[in-house]
């Protein structure tokens, strides 16, 4: 009882940031930040958004977003500027899970891609979402 009242500030503390890193969890915010796949498809027909899959080949061949491209995630870097020329316009990034995308993120931002966003959930969440899918 005694450490608990002369380190009162040091406990408060702990709890205080323990809170805070459980709030967006809490509020459904999580870790991911992405896209849902409803809003994802409103993306792509009124902004014309471009959908890169960033799976390896044979997982975009068992099924992907229609009219979605594939550049495997290691080859982004380099093949992401000359598939989508535009930077002006949005850039969906999908994976199976949701994992890579969220990566792929950060390198189509650090090419000047401000408008990429991850889908959430990836293929995963767009098949839940009975959305159509296209196999190779």
């Amino acid at each position: 009882m005694t450490f608990l009242i002369a380190n009162w500030f040091l406990i408060l503390a702990a709890l205080v940031s323990g809170g805070l890193l459980l709030w967006p969890l809490v509020t459904g915010g999580g870790l991911s930040g992405g896209l849902k796949p409803t809003d994802a498809v409103l993306l792509i027909n009124r902004e014309k958004a471009v959908v890169v899959d960033v799976c390896s080949s044979d997982e975009f061949a068992t099924g992907h977003v229609v009219g979605a491209r594939n550049i495997p995630l290691a080859d982004l870097e380099a093949k992401l500027p000359g598939a989508v020329k535009n930077k002006a316009l949005p850039v969906i990034l999908v994976c199976a899970s949701g994992m890579r995308s969220g990566r792929a993120v950060a390198i189509a931002k650090k090419l000047g891609y401000e408008k990429a966003q991850s889908l959430e959930g990836g293929m995963k969440a767009w098949r839940a979402a009975s959305l159509p899918v296209e196999k190779a």
